[in-house]
């Protein structure tokens, strides 16, 4: 009967280290402030309120690049930089913020093309009524880069807290 209690206690503590993982904290947290800060700002340019943007992806800065960036810093500074955790969460830092600038950024701006050309269709076309696509899909390198200052902010804040 101890053992179970002891297995079971043990198990628990495991789920909730999820808790104190560093680098997913650090992550999350950059996230989380990218978007408020992309939602407060679009709040006063705009006077209103959009709950898009707590979510809603494009904008500055980059929310993905804080994310990715803020978790390879926190892995590197938990794990040390040469290993293979940093080696994976350096890789998949590279890779979103490459396609952020690239592939989201070109999709988003073929979006404003094709909603303009719609726009343009006379009423009684099949097109017309079509829903506009979304053209906030990426980010200008500047986003990036912000994004990816703001990561590593979160994570060497992170790392210094007691």
């Amino acid at each position: 009967m101890e053992e179970s209690t002891a297995t079971s206690s043990s198990s628990s503590s495991h789920y909730l280290s999820i808790f104190t993982n560093y680098p997913l904290i650090s992550a999350v947290l950059a996230f989380t402030i990218a978007q408020l800060i992309k939602f407060f700002t679009s709040w006063y340019k705009e006077r209103r309120c959009d709950l898009k943007r707590l979510v809603g992806s494009g904008g500055m800065p980059s929310s993905h690049s804080a994310t990715v960036t803020a978790l390879s810093l926190a892995v590197g500074l938990q794990e040390g930089f040469g290993g293979s955790h940093f080696a994976i969460a350096l890789t998949l830092t590279s890779i979103v913020m490459y396609d952020a600038t690239g592939v989201r950024l070109h999709a988003g701006r073929q979006a404003e093309v094709l909603n303009q050309i719609v726009c343009e269709l006379p009423a009684e076309h099949p097109l017309a009524e079509s829903r506009p696509l979304r053209e906030l899909l990426g980010h200008t390198p500047l986003q990036v880069v912000a994004g990816g200052m703001l990561g590593i902010a979160t994570a060497i804040v992170g790392y210094l807290a007691p």
